[in-house]
């Protein structure tokens, strides 16, 4: 593949988050049942599916050459996926669009954690003090008058902190493995694991809502589908594999910070939602503290890693 100018990459990933904001109040919507919207879990197996596919018809090669160990790792780093994007689509029917997005951010400062547990890796400084700072974001963000968290906020930062393990898995097993292999695996396994679960839950793969069947759902889980299906999945997974060579992991996950501002924008140009003086202030402290754990410090990029996206 010719050489892509930095500056080309750094564009086309910053769209990327872009995309990943704008499905914030998107799948809220598709998945408000009380206004025609489907089950959490059958949405989010027709989205993974649908980027499964197109991911696998494109790199069928890589994954028939994969090996069995490719498989497994992916299958476990899946796994993670799927309950952060769970725990999320779950965690929107009781929380906004904007603060979703922004404790999902979260799973950034996590890494560092992780990566004393689980990949033996010891921060910088900067990540430790990212950790604080947008611990104390949080509370303000969503515990309420009374200091007691939402019970959608809740759900969320659970999906926090599986995204976070996904994050640390994906570094443990790119390396080892074929990165295209894997994330096609892994997208596979979350859409299975997804109409499973949808499948238990209500006895049937169809919606199992009345007045919503395959055919003829509403326009809203329509496009819900094909944004999140085609372009928060498919296609950003693609681009950050091709792109991630030609940036460092520092400009990436700098840009893919901007993920939450992008979400709560989305969120009040769509929905109307504003989070209220304290709420912009926990926001901006999550910020912060994204953006500290990624500042390198005697010109080594930190541990953490990027978002894998909403």
């Amino acid at each position: 593949m010719r050489r892509i100018p930095t500056w080309q990459a750094d564009a086309l990933l910053f769209a990327v988050a872009a995309v990943w904001g704008i499905t914030f109040p998107v799948v809220k919507n598709a998945t408000d049942l009380a206004n025609g919207g489907v089950p959490p879990l059958w949405f989010l197996g027709a989205r993974f599916t649908l980027a499964a596919l197109l991911l696998a018809a494109v790199f069928w090669r890589k994954l028939a050459k994969a090996p069995l160990r490719t498989w497994g790792a992916g299958t476990l780093v899946g796994s993670f996926l799927f309950a952060g994007y769970a725990f999320q689509t779950y965690g929107l029917a009781y929380t906004t669009g904007s603060k979703a997005g922004f404790i999902t951010g979260l799973c950034v400062v996590m890494v560092p954690v992780l990566a004393v547990v689980w990949l033996k890796r010891k921060p910088q400084p900067t990540a430790w003090l990212g950790v604080a700072t947008a611990t104390v974001g949080l509370a303000l963000l969503s515990l309420n008058d009374n200091l007691i968290p939402t019970y959608g906020d809740m759900l969320v930062f659970i999906c926090a902190v599986a995204f976070a393990l996904h994050i640390a898995a994906v570094g443990r097993y790119s390396g080892p493995h074929d990165p295209v292999a894997l994330a096609t695996i892994q997208i596979g396994v979350a859409a299975g694991l997804s109409w499973v679960l949808h499948l238990v839950d209500k006895g049937t793969l169809a919606p199992g809502v009345p007045g919503v069947q395959w055919i003829g759902a509403p326009a809203s889980v329509v496009m819900a589908w094909l944004v999140c299906g085609v372009l928060a999945t498919g296609v950003a997974f693609l681009l950050h594999n091709v792109l991630q060579p030609f940036t460092t992991p520092t400009h990436t996950a700098l840009i893919f910070s901007a993920e939450p501002v992008w979400g709560a924008a989305f969120s009040y140009l769509m929905l109307g939602e504003t989070l209220g003086l304290r709420g912009w202030v926990g926001a901006a402290l999550i910020l912060a503290g994204m953006l500290l754990a990624e500042i390198p410090m005697g010109g080594k990029s930190g541990d953490a890693a990027v978002t894998p996206g909403d």
